[in-house]
């Protein structure tokens, strides 16, 4: 380090103010070249500490998760049911592609008008998850993933095959729906109706789930089923007190004496009284690795 002219130092080559100068040692006119000189040397060092722009890397486009969008609808079906509620993922709207189709069918309780009384299916099972948030948005099945487009009607009395039909057709004509991807799921009265749905329509379903179901097999609607080859799941606990296991297990043991491919798949838990579809619906409950909808998408009806 060396002296340079008063007032500033030179150090490793580069020109230093030194603060110790004062203005009375500052010849006339020296004031404002000192100060150019300042600036000059502080504007080359921001330059350099600045990193260019070039050299940021482009942001990485995050993607928008899939979400649903529950919505419900006061509609007049046919004249047992007045509304349902829709659940559609946000990719529905980002594309013209068609969607898998679970139209699930509530229990006896959650019946009502399809209007003020609409929130009752929310109580339960597929309604419940997709109102909590906790339904799954998106499945991988067979290395593709799929979101389902969920429709639960509300029925006003115990629903027949037709009822079920109604809404059946109403979701088709209103809905982006992949035909080749249907399914049916329901609850207790609506399990029985999913039995029954399938006994006549089950040709044109590619799976069904039914959850202690509310009916009454017999040798004839137990072959209906079995002659469509319907892929089915049921679900039941053994100290249901409301509708009894054997409801559930008669249905299996009927279909599958009548040897359809593939056979009834059946689950009983020892307890638990008539919820069962807490259990069955959880997609964290698996069995073989896959829960119901992983399982239900592992079909097609062609």
């Amino acid at each position: 380090m060396h002296a340079g002219k008063k007032g500033m130092r030179v150090f490793g080559g580069k020109l230093f103010f030194d603060p110790v100068v004062t203005e009375r040692s500052l010849l006339p006119g020296s004031r404002s070249l000192l100060t150019a000189v300042i600036c000059v040397v502080l504007l080359g060092a921001c330059r350099k500490s600045s990193p260019s722009n070039n050299n940021i890397p482009p942001e990485t486009p995050v993607p928008e998760p899939i979400e649903y969008t529950l919505k419900g609808e006061t509609r007049d079906i046919n004249r047992n049911c007045g509304g349902f509620y829709e659940a559609l993922p946000s990719s529905y709207h980002k594309s013209a592609d068609a969607f898998p189709l679970l139209l699930f069918l509530h229990g006896g309780g959650e019946r009502g008008n399809g209007a003020s009384d609409l929130p009752l299916l929310l109580k339960n099972s597929v309604p419940r998850l997709l109102a909590q948030e906790k339904f799954p948005v998106s499945i991988k099945v067979g290395g593709r993933e799929y979101s389902f487009i969920v429709i639960a009607p509300q029925f006003k009395d115990w629903p027949g095959p037709e009822d079920v039909r109604s809404v059946m057709k109403y979701a088709l004509s209103h809905y982006r729906v992949d035909s080749s991807r249907i399914y049916v799921a329901g609850l207790s009265m609506g399990g029985g109706a999913t039995w029954e749905y399938a006994a006549r329509y089950g040709s044109s379903l590619a799976a069904i789930v039914p959850i202690c179901g509310a009916s009454w097999a017999d040798s004839a609607i137990a072959r209906k089923i079995a002659s469509t080859n319907v892929p089915a799941w049921a679900f039941h606990n053994q100290d249901d007190s409301v509708v009894p296991v054997d409801f559930t297990i008669k249905y299996v043991n009927l279909i599958n004496f009548y040897k359809p491919d593939p056979l009834v798949r059946l689950t009983i838990w020892p307890s638990g009284q008539h919820d069962a579809w807490t259990r069955a619906s959880d997609p964290g409950y698996k069995e073989e690795g896959k829960n119901i909808y992983e399982w239900m998408l592992g079909f097609t009806r062609q």
